[in-house]
């Protein structure tokens, strides 16, 4: 009968591994080790006991084999990637029959999976060996000073994987890798991830002085045949591009080997292969670039090709900023306004014209000239309007290539101020045709306009007024222009007119303009004279012909001593006699001087049966 006891059931027990001695054979230990060590490295560590492998090297070390045990496991090492070398890397070698680039790129991407490959099985087994020789790591590596055993690993395949003696597997992975850089630099897609992995074995890897192996086995070879590509590059792509398609193929080109230097070779490759690219594709050529028949610089500004000119302003200041590229870019750009100038000056040449000084109103044109003929004055004014408009749309041009194809650089923008500086002051009439175009807009250009509208165009001359040197003629043509308006009343708005003044004063400051100030006090007294004059007239007997005076101050007005004499006729002696009276009798010590060279009168004729109003100069009557 069964009892009812419950029965205990007897615990497992992990029975240790069978302790090593002295009696134990140190070639029975190494064959169990040996054998585990090619498990390992023949992917079939599952089968294996850790502890018990870890014994067999534990006991090694502790009863003093750790040489022993350190020289055959790097045997083991080395007899296993000779194996892999020979299985995956060599039967991938290239033949060098192949003119197909594509067929060329997969044979050497087959070559780069077989190192990746040998690369990945060889890591796999050596951290699975490293966990078993610990205890050889951490005593016997430190006491013999040899590196421990996955660094010996690594030196091991760089000298019987890479720089194996038997066979040229380094020159075979270097021209596989340089051969995958030409087929894509060719415009041919390639496997990028297996340049990557095979790449990355080299930046993983050290030599003897701790330097990566990728600056002395790959670098030194890219960058030469990098260099000789572009050479070659530079000459093919001037022979077939214009300035706009060359700068996008070499633009294109700093972009691909950026991307390709970052991706799947080294960051710090970057820069030497910038400066190869630069060293044959721009600096050598910059001014062939800029003065191309037909697609220079010149036929870019022409046709606003904004997105050309970025592109020839960040290749040339960004990668030929240390080799000439700005100061190309500014000399072509100051040549171009110049070049442009001198045809605005020669198509408004006014050599047919007199240059004299501003006449005042009142001296006519000589009779007699060819019927239908444009009177010189009127000449003179439209060349001036024509000038003044072209180089003002000249200068909008080039502030707008500034503002949105050079990025508003500072640099630039004094290259091209310099420049119609240059061809502004070239025109002996330049402050002339400044001040009549002012005053023909102040008369009435400015008729109908807003206020905005007032205010640019005022700004607008004013910049051209900065670049004239000779200031003091233009100060001399603008007082009588000034004058002209203010007299004979016809200015748009004295708004627009105490503007300008304004502006003027911030450009030269207080005494440039202290005269022309003085000028527009005079009239505001004059119209109180003139009224307080009428109040007087009406006290007393009033001549027969009524005048409008203005009392100007003589050293702010530009008067003209013509010598030619003006007898009044009677009415208006009377009447010039009447208002001399009235003015004594305010102003004791002053002496009028009458000018009759600067005003005008209304006059009603008869001719014939018609009746005419007419409006002539006081020189006239």
């Amino acid at each position: 009968m069964a009892s009812t006891q419950a029965i205990r059931k007897a615990k497992g027990k992990i029975k240790p591994p069978r302790k090593h001695g002295p009696d134990t054979s140190i070639q029975d230990t190494w064959a169990s080790l040996s054998h585990a060590i090619k498990e390992i490295q023949n992917e079939r560590a599952h089968q294996l006991s850790f502890e018990e492998n870890y014994r067999y090297a534990y006991n090694l070390v502790l009863f003093r084999q750790g040489d022993f045990l350190y020289r055959n496991v790097k045997s083991l090492i080395t007899e296993n990637l000779s194996n892999l070398t020979e299985e995956y890397i060599i039967p991938a070698f290239a033949t060098g029959n192949h003119e197909d680039p594509v067929t060329r790129g997969q044979e050497g991407e087959v070559l780069m999976k077989g190192v990746r490959k040998v690369w990945d099985k060889h890591n796999s087994s050596m951290r699975k060996l490293s966990d078993i020789l610990k205890y050889m790591d951490r005593v016997y590596t430190v006491s013999a000073e040899v590196p421990q055993i996955i660094p010996a690993g690594l030196k091991i395949f760089i000298d019987d994987v890479l720089h194996r003696t038997t066979a040229p597997v380094q020159e075979q992975v270097v021209n596989a890798i340089l051969g995958q850089v030409q087929v894509e630099r060719d415009g041919y897609s390639i496997n990028q991830t297996a340049v990557k992995e095979c790449v990355d074995i080299y930046l993983q890897l050290e030599d003897n002085s701790g330097r990566q192996l990728y600056f002395s086995d790959i670098e030194p070879a890219f960058l030469g045949e990098t260099r000789k590509f572009y050479v070659q590059e530079a000459q093919k792509l001037l022979g077939t591009c214009d300035a706009a398609e060359y700068l996008r193929r070499v633009e294109q080109r700093f972009d691909a080997e950026e991307m390709r230097s970052y991706y799947y070779l080294s960051a710090s490759t970057a820069t030497a292969v910038r400066a190869i690219v630069e060293a044959n594709l721009l600096s050598p050529h910059l001014q062939t670039i800029i003065s191309m028949p037909e697609s220079g610089l010149d036929v870019m500004i022409d046709l606003n090709r904004i997105d050309d000119l970025n592109r020839i302003y960040r290749l040339f200041f960004q990668f030929s900023a240390s080799t000439g590229g700005p100061q190309a870019l500014r000399k072509g750009l100051k040549e171009s306004i110049i070049s442009r100038g001198r045809a605005i000056n020669e198509s408004n040449d006014a050599s047919n014209t007199e240059v004299n000084a501003p006449e005042e109103d009142g001296e006519k044109e000589k009779s007699g000239k060819a019927k239908g003929k444009t009177p010189a004055p009127v000449q003179t004014l439209n060349l001036a309007l024509k000038w003044v408009q072209d180089a003002v749309d000249l200068k909008d041009r080039f502030d707008s290539i500034l503002k949105s194809a050079f990025q508003g650089d500072r640099t630039c923008e004094l290259a091209i101020s310099e420049a119609l500086g240059s061809f502004i002051n070239q025109n002996p009439r330049a402050p002339e045709f400044v001040s009549l175009f002012i005053d023909e807009n102040l008369k009435k250009g400015l008729k109908g306009k807003t206020d905005d509208e007032i205010e640019q165009v005022l700004d607008k001359t004013i910049t051209l007024f900065r670049f004239l040197t000779d200031k003091d003629t233009f100060e001399r043509y603008y007082k009588t222009h000034l004058a002209r308006r203010l007299l004979f009343n016809r200015s748009v708005s004295d708004d627009a007119e105490r503007g300008m003044l304004a502006k003027l004063k911030v450009e030269c400051g207080v005494q440039f303009t202290k005269k022309m100030e003085g000028m527009f006090n005079d009239m505001k007294l004059s119209s109180d004279i003139v009224t307080a004059y009428r109040d007087y007239l009406s006290n007393t007997t009033a001549p027969a012909v009524e005048i409008n005076v203005t009392v100007m101050t003589s050293t702010f007005w530009p008067t003209t001593n013509s010598g030619a004499t003006c007898t009044l006729p009677i009415q208006l002696q009377q009447a010039c006699s009447s208002f001399e009276r009235f003015y004594n009798t305010r102003h004791s010590g002053r002496r009028l001087t009458w000018q009759p060279a600067l005003g005008n009168a209304d006059v009603k004729v008869q001719f014939k049966a018609k009746r005419h109003d007419l409006n002539v100069t006081t020189m006239a009557i």
